[in-house]
């Protein structure tokens, strides 16, 4: 249909005369049936018949008056197709010059750039008609030359984009519809003015879609006196006349200026609306600045597009400008408006400059005129009764009103009044913040809110102020608190917080409840013979850090008492076990090199609130049991110091003030306020959480390479190799001082040999009574290491040749490490650690080690060996074993027996006068 018409046009020119004739004919009201017979003939291509009564002058006369109204014509329709082809297809704009390579063709295929959206979104689109239709909902296949443009804007080809880069999102198109296109007329949108397309501004390019559509009809092509859709227009426009003369009582002019910049550099600290320098400034999605009341304005009156390049513009996409620019536009300099005012203010402090002025003109705010007597005061400079009584009349107003509008809100009423005063002068943030706290959602986050988040996500200090600032700046609100309120709010939960007391009262220790971190060598005594500690190190006092864990497990302790159906007013005793902790944090060296020279290492010791037990008639009973108690979330940390763990002396000299204060409590009760009630509690201590090398170091014992292999009995490694099974312990804190004594003193005057078997290998003074225990972790890959070493003899055969080179046991290692990451995925390590530990020491493990093992006795006893440990492993790894696997605690003994006999005979190659400690 459209190549027909085309072609027709190109062939007869006149047709579209006959066409917009037939178009003037019948929306004329004084068409006569003979006229519209030579239409129908003119329609059909026959010579029209010539009336009964004609007349060849009046012919002649009338054939050209015809034929200068047809050449008018002729040249208003062309005017009106070079018109048209300036405008967009779809919105109707006109192409900017600088957009002029940036139109695209209505008909044909889709540019690359669109295919390639269209083939990633798998779309079967290919051509721009389609595409059209399916944004626009508009038909573009049947477009005539003559009517309709041929080409649309870049704009258009955005939104065609955007709508297939996002699935999901809305199409945002400037104008309610697209135009709708008709033939040229008297009244043409396009061409009814006599400036030039690209200089002037029509009814269509202003805003097409507040145009009403003109159907066809009798008065179809005839220019309509009053129109619904100009009205609205140019109410609009006079709208907007009024808005631009509005904005000069509130907003700044350029002239105020005090340099005289460059016009280009005025402009762009101006408003594209007002032309007044920005106030409040906010930016467009297409980097276009205006005032915020401003485009605000617009936007509700001529529809959501930018005004400089009908970009679409929505007033949630308005955001504020980078600060570098805020900073370089409130820098600039003005001139006072006041009257008599010479000074210059920056744009930043105008406001707070002119707020000053008693006598204000202008564009500044009323101010009440007094007339003689003593000067007014300001409202905000009264006392409250002053200014309860300047406002008695408005208060009375506002009441009158809430109790006939509002039912009787005051508060909201001015609390509502205040925003729109604070909206009213552009400031914007504060009204935000009061708009929140109208709403219930509070100005911002708790303290305490913020020091949850910064410490559940590992944020430092600085990377907490970064993300602070950041979240500020952006938003423009604050959300998250400043550090300074984070510490104070951390002050409710460090230890120093809470009133306490001791009965008796702590022997050498203060009686101040308000004590958080102190230094750790405070109270050390400084002398020239002394020991010197070049270390750093803080802590709590442990009485106050007790206290802080009590108080954090109030609503458990409480929930405890309800749970066992005891008395929810029961004052005590309570028995809290602490179990206390040390152990070394491995390398935390000082990555940026300032401040004093310290070790490279630190030591941390903490404590455990294990389970809390109150009387009962039928005995003690548990209320609280810390479930996970190996959980970093429970360990509290007491002290903390730059030491190596192995430098015994430093150690005793931070550590000897904890363990002072823990002696002391030991004999004393705590009491403190718990539910309203002031509740005491009692004290146990047990110190478990130690490794076996601090065990070593804090019981004054040789260390691990010591023939004294033990840290539970005096054994030597021979006697313990000869003895495997016949074993108690024998140490205790008590006995290793009176050792030490012996050691330091000599009293029999005896050998160093000779004093070294009578004290056990007891080296040092004592200063941590610990429990005897066992380390779990270190049991485990010391263990594993011992079997790692089996399993390699064993694939050699060992125990049938014992004088085997070091590189055939490096070969029979080399086979092991292959066929166990094959079969179990366990790669090789340098050193044993816990988890390749957890993995080797497994049945199947055993199995596949098996399969390189000749012999099948010995795969029977490697199978039995294996077997005996994992039913005793569960014994020290469990947390309460009598619970947790009572028949395994039964039968441990008898595993350990056996497993000691398979040691002593299977393998006796390798346990024999040798034994490693854990085994």
């Amino acid at each position: 249909f459209k190549l027909f018409r085309v072609t027709s046009l190109e062939r007869r020119p006149s047709e579209e005369e006959t066409e917009g004739s037939e178009v003037s004919y019948n929306s004329s009201q004084e068409t006569s049936p003979e006229s519209t017979v030579v239409l129908e003939d003119l329609r059909l291509g026959s010579a029209p018949q010539s009336p009964t009564n004609f007349n060849p002058q009046q012919s002649e006369k009338s054939n050209v008056v015809d034929n200068n109204k047809t050449d008018l014509k002729r040249l208003g329709e062309e005017a009106h197709i070079t018109a048209i082809q300036q405008l967009c297809r779809i919105c109707g704009a006109a192409f900017k010059l600088a957009q002029q390579n940036r139109s695209y063709p209505v008909h044909g295929p889709v540019d690359s750039e669109t295919q390639d959206i269209l083939r990633r979104r798998e779309k079967k689109v290919t051509s721009w008609p389609e595409l059209i239709s399916k944004v626009f909902k508009t038909d573009v296949r049947a477009d005539v030359d003559a009517i309709h443009p041929t080409r649309f804007c870049h704009n258009c080809w955005t939104i065609m984009n955007q709508k297939f880069r996002h699935i999901s999102s809305e199409v945002y198109f400037p104008h309610n519809k697209a135009v709708e296109w008709t033939l040229h007329s008297a009244s043409c949108y396009a061409c009814h003015s006599s400036k030039p397309w690209g200089k002037r501004k029509s009814a269509l390019q202003l805003n097409p879609h507040k145009m009403k559509k003109r159907k066809r009809g009798p008065e179809f092509g005839k220019k309509s006196k009053t129109s619904s859709g100009n009205s609205i227009q140019w109410k609009n426009i006079n709208a907007l006349n009024q808005m631009k003369d509005s904005c000069k009582k509130i907003h700044l002019e350029s002239n105020l200026l005090v340099v005289d910049y460059p016009s280009d550099f005025v402009k762009s600290v101006s408003c594209l609306l007002c032309e007044h320098i920005l106030s409040d400034p906010v930016q467009t999605s297409c980097k276009h600045l205006f005032c915020r009341i401003c485009i605000l304005k617009y936007i509700k009156l001529m529809g959501c597009y930018c005004p400089s390049c009908k970009y679409p513009c929505f007033p949630t996409d308005l955001t504020v400008p980078v600060k570098s620019y805020l900073n370089v536009l409130n820098a600039l300099l003005l001139k006072c408006t006041v009257s008599g005012c010479d000074e210059e203010i920056s744009i930043g402090k105008y406001s707070h400059h002119i707020s000053k002025h008693k006598e204000t003109k202008g564009k500044e705010a009323y101010t009440h005129m007094n007339k003689g007597g003593r000067p007014r005061q300001h409202l905000l400079t009264l006392t409250r009764r002053a200014q309860k009584h300047r406002l008695r009349e408005l208060k009375m107003q506002v009441k009158a009103f809430a109790d006939k509008e509002e039912e009787g809100d005051v508060k909201s009423v001015c609390l509502t009044l205040f925003l729109l005063a604070l909206r009213a002068r552009n400031e914007h943030r504060q009204a935000d913040e009061l708009e929140a706290i109208m709403e219930g959602r509070g100005a911002g986050l708790h303290p305490a809110v913020c020091l949850a988040i910064r410490v559940n996500t590992f944020l430092s200090c600085s990377q907490y102020h970064k993300m602070y600032r950041t979240v500020k700046a952006t938003t423009g609100r604050q959300i998250f608190q400043p550090l300074h309120a984070l510490r104070n709010a951390e002050k409710a939960l460090l230890p120093g917080y809470h009133t306490f007391e001791w009965r008796p009262r702590l022997k050498n220790v203060s009686t101040r409840t308000d004590v958080g971190i102190i230094d750790g060598l405070s109270g050390l005594n400084r002398s020239v013979d002394e020991y010197p500690v070049d270390t750093i190190s803080k802590r709590f006092r442990y009485d106050a850090a007790l206290v802080s864990a009590l108080k954090d497990m109030e609503e458990d302790i409480l929930e405890g008492l309800k749970a066992q159906d005891l008395d929810h007013y029961v004052s005590g005793p309570f028995t809290v076990v602490v179990k206390e902790s040390c152990d070394g944090m491995g390398d935390v060296s000082e990555k940026h090199g300032s401040g004093p020279p310290v070790p490279e290492k630190a030591v941390r010791f903490s404590f455990t609130v294990m389970n809390i037990s109150v009387p009962n008639k039928n005995g003690p009973v548990r209320i609280f049991e810390e479930t996970k108690p190996n959980s970093e979330l429970c360990c509290k940390p007491l002290c903390l110091m730059l030491a190596d763990e192995s430098d015994h002396e430093t150690l005793t000299a931070i550590l000897s003030p904890l363990i002072a204060e823990r002696e002391a409590m030991k004999t004393a009760e705590l009491f403190i306020e718990m539910g309203g009630i002031l509740r005491n509690f009692t004290f146990s201590f047990r110190g478990t959480g130690y490794d076996e090398k601090l065990v070593r170091e804090v019981e004054g014992l040789e260390a691990s390479g010591s023939v004294y292999i033990c840290t539970l009995c005096d054994a030597t490694r021979l006697e313990a190799a000869q003895n495997l099974v016949n074993h108690s312990i024998t140490r205790s804190h008590s006995e290793n001082l009176q050792r030490y004594e012996m050691w330091r003193r000599n009293p029999h005057h005896e050998s160093v040999d000779e004093l070294r078997d009578r004290v056990k290998g007891v080296s040092a003074k004592p200063f941590i009574e610990t429990l005897p225990s066992i380390d779990a972790l270190h049991c485990d890959i010391g263990n594993a290491a011992e079997f790692y070493r089996i399993f390699q003899l064993e694939i050699g055969e060992f125990y049938k040749n014992l004088s085997a080179t070091k590189e055939e046991k490096r070969r029979w290692q080399t086979t092991l490490d292959q066929h166990i990451r094959k079969r179990m995925n366990l790669k090789p390590i340098m050193r044993m650690n816990g988890n390749f530990a957890r993995k080797l020491m497994s049945k199947e493990t055993v199995e596949a080690v098996c399969e390189l093992v000749p012999c099948e006795e010995r795969q029977a006893a490697l199978i039995e060996l294996m077997d005996l440990y994992l039913k005793m492993k569960p014994v020290w790894r469990s947390s309460c074993p009598a619970k947790e696997c009572p028949e395994l605690v039964c039968q441990y003994s008898f595993h350990s027996q056996r497993f000691a006999e398979l040691l002593s005979t299977k393998f006796k190659y390798r346990y024999e006068g040798k034994i490693t400690n854990y085994f």
